[in-house]
């Protein structure tokens, strides 16, 4: 990759994945150098890693729901399913 020395607090990215972040931490394992991407907490290769520059993108939004409001999702979608199969059960116009 690039011949620049990651350091910690660099924001680097990983090619093969897209993975970017900041590295928090390098360490030595077995003659190798890793550093640890925060967005991940996953240790990369340092010669695997490229430097960027600028601000990272946010990471994309999860929607979260209660339980409750899950399970009434549940029941509608359910109670969609259903007038779907009885709409697929109509054999002509006005049939019942």
């Amino acid at each position: 990759m690039e011949d620049v020395a990651i350091s910690s607090g660099m924001r680097v990215r990983y090619p093969r994945t897209g993975t970017a972040g900041t590295v928090v931490r390098i360490e030595n394992i077995d003659g190798s150098e890793f550093a640890e991407i925060d967005t991940t907490g996953l240790l990369y290769r340092t010669d695997q890693l490229v430097r960027i520059e600028g601000e990272l993108e946010s990471p994309k939004k999860v929607h979260t729901t209660s339980g409750i409001s899950d399970y009434e999702h549940l029941k509608e979608v359910e109670s969609l399913e259903n007038m779907q199969d009885k709409y697929e059960q109509v054999s002509g116009v006005g049939a019942g």
